[in-house]
């Protein structure tokens, strides 16, 4: 988001707020229209219209999976459906209006936005007909999803795939590579799946379509998250965070820190911060330690800014989104960093991938608990890694970091109970805790190589030359 954008997001959101009983309606109508007015240009430039389109498809027909067994206020979520198609045809229609700074003007044709309109009305009516949804449809539903995170992942297949339309319609291909820039989808899917996990448990309440619409694709965060819970969004939502003076001093406190973090400290680090040319160029060993400390507070202050800013934008709506960073850097070993480093994607991880695999290993396997933390651990930070992206360097950067977390496990479990706190005075508590600190943030930093470098080896090279051996 650019500076522009981020104040005009924030007139609206201080607009939002006077809507009174139609706040929810409103923010959905907004929300809608954002997913389109951010959305990265793609090619083919049409992809920029529907995947947007697919992305409000894809949330109706979820709610309306979830809540199939529910007896519906048909008039309330019919109202919400007539909404989300005025604003696909609206965006469509700029085809026509020609308001090039609002959208591409490039959309497809008023009546291939017609049939997706009908299509997205028919499949809500259709789905009331619908009996309660049997257990085994919802890890059907959640595989699917998956393999839709995965392919926005691949280029190749998304190549691959868009090659074979242009067979069918009988076109020769001249689309070249392709690499989906899906906005927001990593962190949709994850809210769907979310959802859908909950709804299987039991633990799921019925929530009206405006209201699910609002927790999938609310503004603020959609971008870089974080990632909300729906009982705790929807709560703010009906009974929206008190602006008073205190509260308008914490949002524009929040808002303008995030800009300062994004926008100068971010952006200037960027000019000296590692990147694949300084990693082939610089051979000095003080300057490479130098630049990646500089990528280090970089990617820091440009992800922790985008979330001061989220968080800002969301209490000029009334809805106070969880924190997402701690302090990251100057905690004293890996699990505390990782419980501190973009908190609502751990907390998710450990919910939905960490703990029940857990639990499945340990009852059903009885495997020792070391063998336990070393699969969990590892499995989990490298899908971390490949949810960033399917390459070998995501897988890389995933498995520094799960063996680093079964080393520190190990090592902490080794250490308990034969060091006696009472012998830790706070002068050694302080200098161990310096040490700790020190080690924790090299050790990070020096993940960061196999997270913006191009190939594991150049990042293998990297890190060996800042150690003094060159090949």
């Amino acid at each position: 988001m650019s500076l522009t954008q981020i104040f005009i997001l924030a007139i609206a959101a201080i607009l939002l707020r006077q809507l009174g009983k139609q706040r929810a309606l409103g923010l959905m109508a907004c929300s809608a229209f954002v997913l389109y007015w951010l959305q990265p240009v793609q090619s083919p430039v049409t992809l920029t219209f529907w995947l947007p389109t697919f992305t409000l498809l894809l949330i109706v027909f979820v709610w309306r999976f979830l809540f199939s067994g529910d007896n519906l206020d048909w008039k309330q979520n019919s109202i919400s459906l007539v909404v989300l198609s005025a604003i696909v045809m609206f965006i469509g229609a700029n085809r026509y209006l020609q308001l090039e700074e609002l959208f591409t003007v490039e959309t497809p044709r008023l009546q291939w936005i017609g049939i997706t309109v009908a299509v997205m009305l028919s499949l809500a009516v259709r789905f009331l007909r619908f009996e309660k949804v049997q257990f085994k449809l919802y890890a059907v539903a959640i595989v699917g999803l998956l393999a839709l995170l995965v392919f926005t992942k691949l280029p190749s297949a998304q190549t691959m795939l868009l090659e074979r339309i242009s067979d069918l319609r009988g076109k020769e291909s001249s689309i070249g590579w392709v690499s989906l820039s899906w906005l927001g989808f990593s962190y949709i899917a994850f809210r769907l799946i979310h959802t859908i996990v909950d709804k299987q448990a039991g633990r799921l309440r019925f929530i009206a379509l405006p209201e699910y619409v609002n927790y999938v694709i609310f503004f603020p965060s959609i971008v870089a998250g974080p990632i909300d819970r729906l009982e705790r969004f929807t709560r703010d939502l009906h009974t929206a965070v008190l602006l008073d003076s205190r509260g308008w001093v914490d949002a524009g406190t929040r808002l303008f820190t995030g800009l300062f973090k994004k926008f100068v400290l971010a952006d200037g680090l960027a000019w000296i911060a590692l990147n694949e040319y300084f990693a082939r160029d610089v051979d000095s060993v003080g300057w490479l330690w130098l630049l990646l400390y500089a990528y280090s507070m970089r990617i820091y202050f440009d992800f922790s800014g985008y979330t001061d800013i989220a968080i800002g934008l969301g209490l000029l709506l009334g809805v106070r989104l969880p924190e997402n960073f701690a302090a990251p850097y100057l905690k004293t070993n890996l699990t505390l960093f990782w419980n501190s480093w973009h908190m609502t994607l751990t907390q998710w991880f450990r919910s939905y991938l960490f703990n029940p695999l857990t639990r499945v290993l340990r009852s059903d396997l009885s495997l020792p608990s070391y063998i336990v933390i070393f699969i969990t651990q590892i499995l989990t930070m490298v899908t971390i890694g490949l949810w960033h992206g399917i390459t070998v360097n995501f897988v890389y950067w995933g498995l520094w970091h799960g063996v680093g977390l079964f080393i520190q496990n190990r090592w902490s479990s080794f250490l308990r109970g034969r060091v006696a706190e009472d012998q830790m005075t706070r002068p050694i508590q302080h200098q161990l805790d310096f040490i700790n600190i020190f080690l924790t943030f090299n050790y990070v930093s020096l993940g960061w190589l196999f997270f913006m470098l191009p190939t594991p080896t150049l990042a293998w090279q990297t890190m060996l030359k800042m150690f003094g051996v060159v090949l």
